[in-house]
């Protein structure tokens, strides 16, 4: 399968984008809604499936791709840019939370890298974004976020998106990391990825660390992330004012002037 060969770079700190340069009739494949910006002379097309050139079988092929992305919670469909001007043409795309954009060269890991449902941004077209199942059961009970993850294939440019700080580690054969499963960005296929119970349930109750740990066995490379997105959500949720009104409503100094006797005084009643 023919691949485009692109050239990029990564630009800003916490809140990072990417900007992919085409050349003429090179395209790059982007998720729904990771655009930035784009030059004049690229032409941007929604697509029916991953946008990768392995959708044979016509219609049924691209029904197919379209329903690996369903189940993992993508949209049905791709953007493809494609620059059809006379000179080179950029066309940057953006993280969705603060974090850093992993540039991922999928011939050099031999083809395949599987990583989180959502954490996917661009790459090159001809990459195929599929499914991967864990094989173990275990897994699919209990792991949650690493039950269902994208299957990255190809031999071009990939681009992932990890939240806050990305940690990369090379793993021996035999050598384990228990990990929580938010936190896992993507690995190699090589490796062996299981879910662990916590052990002690007081532990798993009270800790605040989850039921089940990810471990995974080397060899192989895998990819961590400090701050899954899922854990930042929960913590803007739990900070939010949950009955609506003003941030002020939700301070300790809010609820005690809203039901009690300083309540009273602050609002003005005299009775």
């Amino acid at each position: 399968m023919a691949m485009d060969v692109v050239d990029f770079e990564v630009k800003g700190s916490e809140m990072q984008f990417v900007e992919v340069e085409l050349d003429p009739g090179e395209a790059a494949v982007g998720e729904a809604g990771s655009l930035m910006f784009m030059d004049a002379g690229i032409a941007m097309d929604t697509v029916f499936g991953d946008g990768s050139q392995n959708q044979s079988g016509g219609f049924f092929g691209k029904l197919l791709g379209a329903g690996k992305r369903l189940i993992t919670g993508e949209s049905l469909f791709t953007t493809v840019y494609t620059n059809q001007g006379q000179g080179k043409q950029r066309v940057a795309f953006a993280a969705p939370y603060p974090g850093k954009i992993m540039p991922m060269d999928l011939s050099k890991l031999g083809g395949t890298l599987i990583c989180q449902k959502d954490s996917f941004l661009c790459a090159a077209r001809g990459v195929s974004l599929g499914i991967y199942f864990q094989q173990k059961l275990s897994v699919g009970f209990f792991g949650g976020e690493g039950f269902i993850m994208q299957k990255l294939e190809g031999n071009g440019l990939a681009f992932v998106h990890a939240g806050g700080t990305v940690l990369k580690r090379d793993l021996q054969p035999g050598q384990t990391l228990l990990i929580d499963t938010g936190c896992v960005v993507a690995f190699t296929p090589n490796v062996n990825f299981e879910i662990q119970y916590v052990g002690k349930i007081k532990t798993a109750l009270f800790g605040g660390e989850g039921l089940f740990f990810a471990r995974i066995t080397g060899p192989g490379t895998v990819w961590l992330q400090s701050l899954p997105f899922s854990r930042l959500a929960s913590r803007v949720f739990a900070a939010a004012p949950q009955r609506g009104g003003s941030r002020e409503e939700g301070s300790v100094l809010g609820g005690i002037a809203g039901g009690g006797l300083l309540g009273g005084v602050l609002g003005g009643d005299d009775e």
